[in-house]
């Protein structure tokens, strides 16, 4: 009798002794989440506060920075709308962008000297086609150019096939052909529904027009079978006309022509804003630059439209266009992705990329 009184007194111990652990538990919970709450309120207030002075206050200039840069996030885009409404928007990306041009790249600026190896061992082929990475940095953005000395290597890969669906990232792209390096190359469906697998525009491979038709004209990005980047407005037909054997396209408001034949393009204000970017240029000797800017990151706040004219100038370019960014934007080499892409779960998926062979 007296092992059960005991046994019954230890059971109603242990209860009281659970039922301690379990308020203390919900009390540190409720304490914790309410702070987590409280803290939230607090960080959304002062990001709010500061969305306002930035709009709102002495500069114009950083109001117009504030709207370009969350209008080219999809996810946070709709932030530039409760300050402004739609035709003020509108104003705002009319004086603050790089304006369309009509020109096309003239081949004849490029001059690619042939690639003769004769009498010369493999260490001095290699050399001759060797790629170098350079760390890139100014007052907003760090970021890597990849200069491709050898232009017959980059060409355009693609998905196994443009669908509504999801596309790939340029690792696996890059691995599927056999690549050494690449970067994301033009721009996809992303609205209401974004469809990272279907391009927006002319896309071509080996000659053949894998997205689009030959009559519509598209913005387009491309390399010829002379192995010239040629940037322009054109139709299917015309890019054919010219010898374009890969190509992509993108709109001009995300992915303007940055410089043709030598002449930088014009940029406007604060020219789109500080985002995560990617470009492509071509130097006159051929060698192909290949741009990536991390951006949305406190060791990166991202680059302008002005900021990629002065590095492809800086490098040499006669020829550069800018290419789909944000959470695009990706560089790969040897294996990794070198950039630092402004996602917690990695790059996104897209359905082009610029690869070398």
């Amino acid at each position: 009798m007296k092992y059960k009184k005991n046994n019954k007194e230890k059971i109603r111990t242990d209860k009281k002794a659970y039922k301690s652990v379990k308020q203390r538990i919900l009390v540190y919970a409720g304490r914790f989440f309410a702070t987590l709450g409280i803290t939230i309120v607090f960080l959304v207030a002062f990001l709010y506060s500061v969305m306002f002075m930035l709009v709102h206050g002495p500069s114009p200039k950083a109001a117009d920075l504030f709207v370009m840069s969350v209008r080219e996030t999809s996810a946070i885009g709709f932030l530039a709308n409760l300050f402004y409404s739609e035709d003020e928007i509108e104003q705002i990306i009319a004086r603050n962008s790089i304006q369309d041009t009509d020109k096309v790249t003239n081949t004849d600026l490029v001059v690619i000297e042939p690639d003769d190896n004769t009498g010369t061992d493999n260490d001095e082929k290699e050399e001759q086609q060797e790629i170098e990475v350079i760390d890139i940095s100014g007052a907003t953005y760090t970021g890597k150019l990849m200069i491709v000395k050898d232009p017959s290597r980059v060409f355009v890969g693609t998905v196994e096939a443009f669908y509504k669906g999801s596309g790939q990232v340029i690792a696996d792209m890059a691995s599927r052909y056999n690549a050494v390096a690449g970067i994301n190359g033009g721009e996809f469906v992303d609205g209401e529904n974004t469809y990272t697998a279907m391009p927006v525009g002319l896309v071509m491979t080996d000659g053949v027009i894998r997205n689009g038709n030959e009559n519509t004209t598209y913005h387009v990005t491309g390399l010829t079978y002379d192995n010239v980047l040629v940037v322009g407005n054109m139709t299917g037909k015309q890019a054919k006309e010219m010898g374009i054997r890969d190509c992509v396209s993108i709109n001009n408001s995300i992915g303007p022509f940055l410089i043709v034949n030598g002449e930088a393009m014009d940029v406007s204000g604060v020219g789109g804003g500080l985002n995560p970017r990617t470009a492509i240029g071509q130097r006159a000797d051929g060698s192909i630059l290949l741009l990536t800017i991390d951006g949305r990151q406190a060791s990166s706040l991202g680059a302008s439209f002005a900021d990629l004219v002065y590095i492809m100038q800086e490098y040499g370019a006669v020829n550069a266009s800018t290419m789909d960014g944000g959470t695009s934007t990706q560089m790969y080499y040897n294996g990794e992705v070198i950039n630092q892409p402004y996602s917690p779960t990695g790059p996104r998926r897209c359905p082009t990329g610029f690869l070398v062979k």
